[in-house]
């Protein structure tokens, strides 16, 4: 069987390509990495990194133009600055609703693209590594478990039957998909989750305060902060 793993070249999608190139091996793995206009690209650059690493077939997109209207924060053209609390707090200020960083249905596009060139390559699987932290009160609504269900029905259905999503971390914490990487030695050391472009990780926006956290409730230092 062969497999398509969105890559983001973060902790989550490291962890879902790991345990996809030990299920399968890497010869029947894929790895699909898409630009969509954020302010740096050290994240496609990692999911590089990541894809030599495991030796498996690496693809990339640009679907920058879709997203030209959107004010994410994320987004190079945006005026918007990327926050520096936890999702928690945005989550606050947001009053429930999907934080600064949300870019606008990302996951059910990419998912969408994937299937199409999954099928191309005679793959029989997607995996990505959405998480229930994301998800928690609607921060990032296309992390979802309802979502990913319905996503799921979808592409299985437009396929003809053929094409299945794995989200094998979608009741799972961020803890939980770094004790799985740290049992598979999935490469952290060359991912990439911070907003910012910079040198070393920022600290504190949303997803370096998560990181930073879910490796130390599995009692690790972040290899990036050694």
């Amino acid at each position: 069987m062969k497999v398509m793993v969105l890559s983001s070249g973060g902790i989550d999608s490291t962890t879902a390509l790991a345990m996809a190139v030990e299920k399968y091996g890497a010869e029947n793995v894929v790895s699909l990495s898409i630009y969509y206009g954020q302010k740096h690209d050290k994240e496609m650059q990692a999911a590089r990194d990541v894809a030599n690493y495991y030796k498996v077939n690496h693809e990339e997109m640009n679907l920058e133009r879709i997203f030209e209207d959107s004010n994410c924060s994320l987004l190079k053209h945006s005026d918007e600055e990327i926050p520096k609390e936890s999702y928690a707090e945005q989550q606050k200020e947001s009053e429930g609703s999907p934080v600064s960083t949300y870019v606008p249905f990302r996951n059910g596009l990419f998912l969408s693209v994937a299937a199409s060139l999954a099928l191309s390559k005679g793959c029989e699987k997607i995996y990505y590594g959405i998480h229930s932290d994301d998800a928690a009160v609607s921060a990032y609504p296309d992390c979802s478990e309802k979502f990913n269900n319905a996503m799921k029905e979808a592409i299985y259905t437009g396929s003809g039957d053929v094409l299945k999503i794995e989200a094998p971390f979608v009741n799972k914490t961020k803890a939980e998909v770094v004790k799985e990487g740290l049992r598979l030695n999935a490469p952290y050391d060359i991912t990439w989750s911070c907003y910012e472009g910079g040198d070393k990780p920022c600290g504190v926006c949303g997803t370096c305060r998560d990181r930073q956290k879910a490796f130390e409730l599995n009692g690790v230092i972040d290899p990036l902060l050694k």
